[in-house]
């Protein structure tokens, strides 16, 4: 029965039919197991809703550890901004690989390094420190332009303060600054609003709590010190004097600063292409400060959380070429692939198709007559390969013809 071709013509089309459409093998179950499968989708439901109660558990519990890591970023703040001078104790630091290193090299080091500071004016702190933690990182580098660099020059801390138990789960974003000749703000706050339950239409896209909008904070400029807005000069033509002047317009100006003023979702809940695309870069980057770069700060000043990343990169990249199951050709562009294969195409015909046969069956020598028409077919089929890359071609040599 499974060799008839009409039988098997209709199972693929029937599967065919379930790969389509995702539902139509749930329809097509017996009543009485799709009643059990509703009972199983309930049951998720319910999972879900008991991950929501752990992921605010563990809100409970960032709130909780916020407290105990006060002390040490208060300790971080003075550091960086020379109110406070770590001691000898405090300053010291062995790094793995430095066990390998002799006695007297790190003697010889310790010497120069002492010649060094003795040359130079001994600086405060550890200057610009978060602005180079931000142009460290490319995630955070990309907003950061050339003219807020002389801002974030002023920029001393920034801290993350959690919602409290009663109400919604939230986190906003503090970005402390000294007294500075751009704006008189000296903190500027975004707050993140997140969703940590199931939502009610789609209870199954649950994967623990998301960003869902977040709200900046005004920035009081000072006179001609906004650096998100530029100036340029336009000239207007008068349409009947034909009088020509020139006007002055204010227009938007990239900017880091942008950050504090997200685009702000209409009533409707409809964005505009851009402006989703803006508010999921700005979910991403508040995610990134608040998880990785406010507990590990000084990490990605020295670079080893980036060198850390990146090593988890290429660890993964490397599980993929050991996997016994892993496929190389999978990885590669389809349009790649498709001009590999009609090369390899042409390279068959090349090969194995005997072209004199193919334009002269029957005659076993080519006279010098005969030579063009060869080197016009070679042409004509290869062309045709290469301008008609969707047609699929197989090549029956034994018949020496090409079939489409």
């Amino acid at each position: 029965m499974m060799q008839n071709p009409q039988i098997l013509a209709a199972l693929q089309e029937r599967l065919d039919g379930l790969v389509e459409t995702p539902t139509g093998f749930i329809e097509s179950l017996p009543g009485v197991v799709k009643r059990r499968v509703n009972a199983l989708r309930n049951l998720q439901v319910k999972c879900a809703q008991t991950e929501a109660k752990f992921y605010e558990e563990v809100h409970d519990l960032e709130r909780k550890y916020a407290v105990l890591y006060q002390p040490r970023f208060v300790k971080r703040f003075e550091i960086i901004n020379a109110i406070y001078e770590p001691t000898e104790e405090e300053c010291e630091w062995i790094p793995d690989e430095e066990d390998e290193i002799s006695e007297e090299l790190k003697e010889k080091d310790k010497i120069e390094d002492e010649k060094k500071d003795e040359e130079k004016e001994d600086p405060k702190g550890i200057p610009e420190f978060w602005l180079t933690v931000f142009k460290n990182v490319d995630l955070l580098s990309d907003v950061v332009q050339e003219h807020d660099e002389l801002i974030l020059m002023h920029w001393k801390d920034i801290k993350v303060k959690f919602s409290d138990a009663s109400q919604p789960v939230s986190f906003v974003l503090e970005f402390h600054f000294e007294p500075n000749e751009y704006f008189t703000n000296n903190v500027l706050a975004k707050t993140y609003r997140m969703r940590s339950e199931p939502d009610d239409s789609d209870p199954f896209s649950f994967d623990g709590p998301e960003i869902m909008d977040c709200t900046g904070c005004q920035i009081d400029w000072k006179k001609g010190k906004n650096v998100t807005l530029k100036t340029i000069k336009k000239q207007q033509k008068h349409e009947g004097r034909g009088a020509v002047r020139t006007v002055t317009k204010a227009v938007s100006n990239d900017s880091f600063f942008h950050f504090f003023a997200p685009p702000e979702a209409p009533e409707s809940g409809d964005l505009d292409d851009d402006s989703e695309a803006i508010l999921a870069a700005d979910f991403e980057i508040g995610h990134f400060l608040h998880e990785r770069i406010i507990p590990r700060s000084v990490l990605y000043f020295t670079g080893e959380a980036i060198a850390d990343d990146d090593d988890d990169y290429d660890e993964e990249e490397g599980d993929e070429e050991n996997d016994p199951d892993y496929d190389p050709k999978k990885d590669q562009n389809p349009a790649e692939c498709k001009q590999q294969a009609v090369r390899q195409d042409v390279c068959g015909l090349e090969d194995n198709l005997h072209w004199s046969t193919f334009c002269f069956p029957g005659k076993d020598e080519l006279t010098s007559f005969d030579r063009p028409i060869q080197v016009f077919c070679c042409l004509f089929v290869c062309s045709f390969l290469f301008l008609q890359p969707k047609i699929k071609m197989s090549y029956n040599f034994s018949s020496q013809k090409i079939m489409s």
